[in-house]
């Protein structure tokens, strides 16, 4: 079996996404410190922050499939890099100059959402031109390992720079990470066309605003994912677990910077302690779906996610603060373990000219009720607390893995 890191597009594939997801969880960090210390921001102000920064998978993750499928991949992943690298760059500049408000905070954000629905379509469908069908479960694994392994570093590094440069000038490492991964993403050679008739689409498009045949398309993508049992549980799946998120991202800087009284370096440095988990769990994830098939694999990992993420809501100050990464890092083998088994199941099920269609149909299904997570979390932070918005948080990743549980049939999925 042929080593993946030989194929020199696969290289430069995998470093941009290395280096790319590195930045994006320094600015995990930085930007709502950002808000919360540089600007004083309120709970609400965080949650509509975030909310803010995944609008974007509401209003277009659907017609994003379809536009993307019509297209070459590789530039969309390129422009969309150079893009969110000028938009986060325009914070330190603001924030060096004084002018820096929460306005031009949530317009980077939703900028930077934007950008990031058409990169993480194209990025998706990208990988089987790279690596061939045969190989998705280890390039599933790796683009999984970059992410773990962002995550074990990234929170630490953006904890120490928001101590030691302020928060707004560590989202530059952010915006240097994006302008890395375009030029390696420039490298790459991959024989990808668009999706099958794409031209002969474009052609019927025209004369009727080139939107004609857009509905069409989305809906086939959704026909797609409605026709298939498990790819709706998985979404089921995905679309709480980033509910969770939603409020998890807007809640937990503020329940252990203001309520336990952390600091960055040390707010940093727990996150960062929770991936150990999914470096763990990348690893395990090819070796177990290959022994257990798929299913077992997808329903084993619901099952431990669900047991390692309940102990969550009780992280307090002292000893108890060890909670956290504690039950981070033994979830992220299970939930890694699970997206790796169903995103190779879903890409080697798929047609190829939906790939990029049926990504965008469960980023939209999945990711969709981030914003909303978001709103939440500052709602409950401002009228009931931060606390209870964390406990909340907490709960909702516990039930997260539910709609798979409840379906043991996945279990014979091969």
């Amino acid at each position: 079996m042929r080593s993946l890191w030989r194929v020199r597009d696969f290289r430069r594939y995998a470093g941009a996404d290395a280096i790319s997801k590195l930045g994006s969880e320094v600015s995990l960090v930085a930007l709502p410190l950002t808000a919360a210390l540089t600007l004083h921001a309120s709970p609400f102000q965080v949650g509509l922050l975030t909310a803010a920064e995944m609008v974007a998978f509401l209003v277009v993750g659907l017609p994003a499939g379809a536009w993307v499928d019509r297209m070459r991949r590789r530039p969309v992943l390129v422009a969309a890099d150079a893009v969110r690298a000028l938009a986060l760059l325009s914070i330190p500049a603001a924030a060096v100059l004084g002018v820096l408000g929460l306005p031009q905070m949530y317009a980077v954000a939703l900028v930077n959402g934007l950008c990031t629905v058409f990169f993480d379509v194209a990025h998706q469908s990208y990988l089987p031109s790279i690596v061939g069908r045969e190989d998705l479960a280890r390039g599933h694994g790796t683009l999984a390992a970059n992410q773990s392994l962002a995550q074990l570093s990234g929170p630490g590094i953006g904890g120490w720079l928001v101590q030691a440069l302020t928060a707004p000038i560590a989202v530059v490492a952010d915006a240097l990470s994006y302008a890395g991964s375009a030029l390696l993403l420039l490298g790459v050679r991959a024989d990808e066309k668009p999706g099958r008739d794409a031209s002969e689409r474009d052609l019927r498009g025209r004369g009727a605003g080139g939107g004609a045949r857009l509905w069409p398309e989305i809906a086939e993508g959704l026909l797609f994912v409605a026709g298939q049992p498990v790819l709706r549980r998985v979404a089921a799946v995905g679309a709480l677990m980033m509910l969770s998120f939603g409020l998890w991202s807007a809640t937990v800087p503020l329940y252990l910077v203001r309520e336990v009284g952390v600091g960055p370096g040390t707010y940093g440095m727990l996150l960062s302690a929770g991936a150990v988990g999914g470096v763990a769990g990348a690893w395990l994830a090819p070796r177990i779906a290959a022994r257990l098939g798929t299913g077992r694999a997808m329903y084993a990992a619901a099952w431990a996610a669900t047991v390692c993420t309940a102990p969550l809501a009780l992280t307090a100050a002292g000893p108890r603060l060890l909670i956290l990464p504690a039950a981070l890092a033994a979830s992220g083998v299970a939930t890694t373990v699970f997206s790796v088994a169903q995103g190779a199941y879903r890409q080697s099920i798929c047609p190829p000219h939906l790939l990029g269609r049926l990504s965008a149909t469960m980023r939209f299904l999945m990711w969709g009720p981030m914003p909303l997570g978001g709103l939440l979390a500052g709602t409950l932070g401002q009228l009931a607390g931060v606390r209870v918005a964390f406990w909340t948080a907490c709960g909702a990743y516990t039930l997260a893995h539910l709609p798979v549980l409840l379906a043991p049939r996945i279990r014979a999925v091969s």
